[in-house]
């Protein structure tokens, strides 16, 4: 974990608290590429009525359009929880090299906790994983929102 992890995780926890906001679940991105923020979301399903449109899928249709390539290479991922299968198996396509993310999600995850798609080698592409990053900070998000709506 580097300083500038952590200053992309409190952008990715920036855009967590959006989504919050907006009445979605508080769950934020970011893609770096070369030191900057290429894209950067939080999750949208319900806004945009799309079960995809988790924040880690926005932030990669982002960056690879502005990249204009669906492989982003030397890019690096940091979200607030852990990513779930469909956005795991979206940064193998994307050939995503580095994943840094908060939070652990012990009932999805698939980095790690439930899954370890990431790093499994019968894959043609594996990630770097940087686990527990502000993990406190991102935790208390997203546990303060379902608290509410208990």
């Amino acid at each position: 974990m580097t300083d500038s992890d952590i200053a992309f995780m409190q952008e990715a926890l920036a855009e967590a608290s959006s989504a919050a906001v907006a009445g979605e679940v508080p769950i934020g991105a970011v893609i770096v590429l070369d030191g900057r923020i290429l894209a950067r979301a939080g999750n949208r399903t319900i806004r945009d009525c799309d079960p995809t449109a988790h924040a880690e899928m926005i932030v990669l249709r982002e960056a690879a359009r502005v990249l204009d390539n669906y492989r982003l290479a030397g890019a690096a991922l940091y979200v607030t929880v852990e990513p779930c299968s469909m956005c795991a198996g979206a940064m193998i396509q994307a050939r995503i090299p580095r994943l840094v993310y908060g939070a652990d999600d012990p009932k999805g995850g698939a980095a790690r906790t439930c899954f370890q798609i990431l790093s499994n080698p019968r894959l043609n592409h594996q990630v770097e994983i940087t686990a527990g990053v502000l993990a406190a900070e991102c935790a208390a998000v997203i546990q303060s929102f379902f608290a509410e709506r208990r």
